[in-house]
């Protein structure tokens, strides 16, 4: 499980940088590297919201009240 969100935080990680480039410089740099819209770019995006909804519900007990 520890490995597990490792890869999550990492790629958490690399859509947030992606997002800001996308939010500051209008640069989707994912897009830029895979292609526009092609499978590799597809499943980036994919293992990113599926790294962060695991990061959510894994981190649950932060939301609970002591």
């Amino acid at each position: 499980m520890y490995v597990l969100k490792i890869i999550a935080y990492i790629l958490v990680i690399i859509g947030a940088i992606n997002w800001g480039l996308i939010g500051f410089f209008n640069f989707d740099l994912v897009s830029a590297i895979f292609g526009d819209m092609s499978l590799w770019t597809r499943i980036i995006y994919s293992l990113v919201g599926i790294s962060a909804l695991l990061l959510l519900f894994v981190n649950m007990d932060i939301f609970r009240r002591y």
